[in-house]
């Protein structure tokens, strides 16, 4: 879903519940639910549980899938982002009233993997044979500990930089000159001195691109053990990199997703690293800046790093208490693993394929006239299979709101990065029990 990197949902007690603590089902081996078959060729009627655009992608696939499979119904509820988790930990928890398949954002995956061991049903059988075929984060992501997937991935949150090649052009910076974030910082005095315009737009309070550019250098928030590492020479860096930014006059402070939009449409910045999802908003928000912006690979920390990140995406997901596990699997099966299908859902509802056989579509191919007549999508689709797999655990939202307040406390207060990232290592630590890594 195009926004959903900007959203901050403020967790209600009954997530922050069932998110929190021990996992529900006494730590046993996760439950597989009912075995599931490829092309298993189910009838009957499911229930699926999703929200905005993801929704009507299930819907309109869902009418295509009901006119070549006599005998089927198939019904999507959007429920609403701003429930969803409540609607979904309290069935988990309950182990009754979910439906036959849940959308989740990847973000999620891990938390309910890990406190919900028996709460959803193993894909292996039907998506494991097409494991190479999948954006190797997302799938990672959606994998136990046993190496069971346990959700499917529909869409990546792929990165890129978006630039203004206008402001690029008047100050006199050449795009490709620009390797590594250092270039850019370079780049970006240059275009202030030059044009005045600051060189990224970033909420701040909420963080701004830090755990972007650290998955760019192959960690998250914790490693593959569950330690915490937040506080590792890498994090400094970037951190100290984005202090850098800020005390340069460098960076535009928007707090919020309608700020950030604002931001765009004002011309405050000149460059602006984000997901895939951007076109659509700046497409919709911005058409007067038609021909104004390019798209390029993530400047690198050093030669060799990954050019590109992950922001945004969800997979799919069936429960266990699924009353036709069978039919959802198929469904799910003609949703993600098709490439005409992948593609419709890219042209229609913006939802950018983890499935990288469909990037080879004639759709992903076509120039786009907003963007100059670039490839714009084709950039995405060479970025997508180099996103660096890092690991999320269920004390995900802990850890990104103490990291949050460290980069605030960095960028907008000047404290020191290694002071405030070690600070907010204790506090995770402290909260949840895990070990520093180190």
């Amino acid at each position: 879903m195009k926004r959903r990197g900007m959203l901050a949902v403020a967790v209600s007690a009954t997530v922050a519940i069932a998110l929190s603590g021990c996992a529900f089902g006494g730590g046993a081996p996760a439950g597989d639910g009912k075995a599931l078959e490829k092309d298993g060729g189910a009838t009957g009627e499911i229930t699926i549980w999703s929200w905005d655009v993801a929704a009507t992608a299930l819907k309109r696939l869902a009418a295509d899938y009901e006119k070549d499979h006599e005998g089927v119904t198939i019904k999507v509820v959007d429920i609403g982002y701003d429930n969803a988790y409540d609607k979904i930990s309290v069935g988990l928890q309950a182990g009754t009233g979910l439906p036959d398949m849940i959308t989740l954002e990847t973000d999620k995956n891990q938390s309910y993997i890990t406190q919900f061991p028996k709460g959803f049903t193993d894909l292996s059988p039907v998506f494991g044979d097409d494991k190479a075929d999948f954006d190797p984060f997302k799938w990672d992501t959606g994998t136990d500990e046993d190496g069971k997937l346990r959700m499917a991935p529909w869409d990546s949150g792929t990165v890129g930089l978006f630039y203004r090649t206008d402001y690029f052009e008047q100050a006199g910076v050449d795009p490709a000159s620009v390797a590594t974030w250092d270039d850019l910082v370079a780049a970006g005095e240059t275009i202030k001195a030059k044009l005045g315009k600051t060189l990224l737009t970033a909420d701040l309070s909420a963080g701004g691109p830090f755990s972007m550019m650290l998955q760019q250098q192959g960690q998250g928030l914790f490693n593959a053990d569950g330690e915490i590492t937040v506080n590792t020479p890498e994090a400094v860096e970037t951190l100290t990199l984005l202090q850098e930014m800020q005390q340069k006059g460098l960076i535009k402070n928007a707090k919020g997703w309608d700020a950030s939009v604002t931001s765009a449409k004002d011309g405050d910045s000149a460059v602006t690293p984000e997901a895939v999802w951007w076109i659509g908003t700046l497409e919709g928000e911005a058409p007067e800046l038609s021909g104004k912006y390019a798209v390029r690979d993530l400047p690198v920390f050093a030669d060799g790093g990954a050019p590109t990140s992950n922001n945004g995406g969800s997979g799919l997901a069936i429960p266990t208490q699924a009353k036709n596990p069978q039919l959802a699997a198929d469904f799910m099966d003609f949703v993600l693993a098709d490439d005409d299908n992948q593609a419709s859902m890219m042209k229609e509802e913006g939802l950018f394929p983890a499935y990288l056989p469909a990037l080879q579509s004639d759709y992903f191919q076509q120039p786009s006239e907003y963007f100059g007549g670039q490839t714009v999508f084709q950039t995405f689709a060479d970025l997508t299979p180099q996103i660096p797999s890092i690991t999320f655990t269920s004390d995900q939202s802990v850890a990104a709101d103490a990291v949050s307040n460290a980069v605030a406390a960095a960028v907008l207060n000047g404290e020191d990065p290694k002071k405030v990232l070690d600070d907010a290592a204790a506090q995770i630590a402290n909260s949840t029990g895990r070990k520093i890594a180190g």
